[in-house]
């Protein structure tokens, strides 16, 4: 067998690793590299999306191979010099963007292996966000040349559908997530999807007898992959112990412990060690409601549902309603299809101003969850009584609701980069505004520039820390430790033997 890392050797996220025997493989993971697009890209300076791969394969943001949609290649772009792998599928680990963001690049014959959870969080953000290029997962628009070959152009023809790649679910899929999958809101008028196949894991014959694990992040869904070739790879994805299903990462480090090597993410290896549980984050997080006089905004991440759920719970305790957007409210339908879990019991939906809604909001949210949405002047006439779910780019939505002071609470990840701190500072003013009370950060002068500074306690980290880290390793034994997702390899060599420090582009047998 054979690893191969394109991408994700020496940063936090975009991995890209291919692991081969007998000239056919998988990737784990198709990322979007984070760290190396901010170095030409933000948020108003994109790859342009009529030059299909071109920008992303010549500035190294995706590897150069012979792997990539027909229909995405330009006139002036020539894959014929570059290896062509023999890739039977993509093993999603989880649906964040540092993992499948460049997947939609990838061949259209290359299905992707994922969770029921995966999958429905993906159709969910496809059919109520503008993905473009890589991430337009798990259905595209299809190209064509224009007059100017350099030039693709999507084919806006009703008769011309959405392709939907094949789809390799963890499990067995059930009838309403098999039809969640292959509709689309408004097709009825518009144009279809023209569904790729579906079907289960152990329905499909590839290369290695391959185990899909559940484990612990901060987005349902994950997944710990186990391959069986003529050695055994284990594959943690991103992992942690100490979030509602540390259980289930514990079960993956049990079934683990056979495996020859460990590709092992190392997120918070270059980091302090203060291990922030989410019991912590409910505490702390309850406190601040419970001295809120005015409006609670609570900001963390759109698909962790873990903490959605834990500020149910505490406006359930503080007497407040909780109040998510109408995409939030169609992810969580989505996810309902896939546990029968209904997490639209008791929240209420946030009415936004606008000239007119999508399909998936008229034709989904609003036709199952009309009557629950709450508009800006009902808030204002008793903003005691609300938790707004909401993050940066909604506080445009404050002007219209106009509130009096309140309580912010910051629980995401910190910033990591000059454009996201630059971020905070537009945010405090925002809150400034309004006169909100901050929890979770703070706007501190260092070196006479300001930036934020983040509080502990408010956040838990979606990966594990360097002592569960060690327990995880120490408890699969691997002969061959190859650490990916970080920032700090050297704290692996120092405290692990065996490890195999790789670079990107770098290949292993085994």
């Amino acid at each position: 067998m054979k690893i191969t890392i394109f991408d994700g050797a020496d940063t936090i996220g975009g991995n890209k690793i291919y692991v081969e025997e007998n000239d056919r493989g998988v990737f784990l993971d198709f990322g979007m590299n984070f760290a190396r697009y901010s170095k030409y890209f933000e948020e108003f300076l994109r790859e342009r999306s009529v030059r299909g791969i071109h920008d992303p394969l010549h500035l190294g943001l995706i590897p150069r191979l012979n792997i990539y949609r027909s229909d995405m290649i330009p006139s002036d772009v020539d894959l014929s010099s570059y290896p062509k792998l023999n890739v039977e599928a993509v093993l999603l680990s989880h649906a964040h963007l540092d993992h499948f963001g460049n997947i939609a690049y990838l061949h259209e014959g290359i299905p992707i292996v994922a969770s029921p959870a995966s999958l429905a969080i993906l159709k969910a953000m496809r059919d109520s966000g503008k993905q473009t290029g890589g991430s337009e997962i798990p259905y595209y628009s299809p190209r064509k040349h224009c007059e100017d070959e350099r030039v693709l152009m999507a084919i806006q023809s009703k008769k011309q559908p959405y392709l939907g790649r094949n789809l390799i679910c963890t499990k067995k899929i059930e009838e309403d997530l098999n039809k969640f999958l292959c509709l689309r809101p408004g097709q009825e008028s518009g144009k279809k999807i023209d569904t790729g196949k579906i079907c289960c894991l152990e329905e499909k014959d590839l290369s290695f007898e391959i185990r899909a694990f559940e484990v612990d992040h901060s987005v349902y869904g994950s997944l710990g992959y186990i391959l069986c070739g003529n050695v055994s790879i284990a594959y943690t994805g991103d992992i942690r112990l100490h979030g509602k299903k540390g259980g289930e990462t514990r079960k993956f480090v049990r079934e683990a412990r056979n495996a020859g090597v460990l590709i092992v993410e190392g997120t918070r290896a270059g980091r302090e060690d203060y291990n922030v549980t989410e019991g912590e984050v409910f505490e702390n997080c309850l406190k601040a409601v419970e001295r809120a006089k005015g409006l609670v905004i609570a900001d963390f991440s759109p698909r962790n549902i873990e903490r959605l759920e834990m500020f149910k719970e505490i406006a359930d305790k503080t007497g407040r309603r909780l109040v998510v957007t109408a995409k939030d409210a169609y992810m969580l339908q989505a996810l309902e299809l896939t546990d029968r879990i209904c997490r639209m019991e008791g929240v209420w939906i946030y009415k936004e101003l606008k000239e007119r809604r999508d399909k998936w909001e008229t034709e989904v949210v609003m036709e199952n969850w009309g009557d629950v949405y709450v508009d800006p002047a009902e808030i204002n006439r008793d903003p005691g009584g609300y938790i707004l779910c909401f993050s940066f780019y909604d506080m445009k939505h404050l002007l219209d609701i106009k509130p009096d002071g309140g309580v912010y609470i910051y629980s995401s990840s910190e910033a990591h980069s000059e454009e996201q701190e630059f971020d905070f500072l537009r945010l405090q003013n925002w809150l400034k505004i309004f006169d909100f009370e901050i929890f979770g950060f703070e706007i501190v002068s260092e070196g006479g520039k300001l930036k934020p500074e983040f509080v502990k306690g408010y956040h838990a980290s979606g990966h594990a820390s360097k002592e569960d880290l060690r327990w995880i390793i120490d408890e699969i034994d691997p002969e061959v430790l190859i650490p990916v997702h970080t920032d700090n390899v050297e704290w692996f060599v120092e405290n692990f033997e065996n490890v195999r420090v790789m670079g990107n582009g770098e290949s292993f047998k085994c």
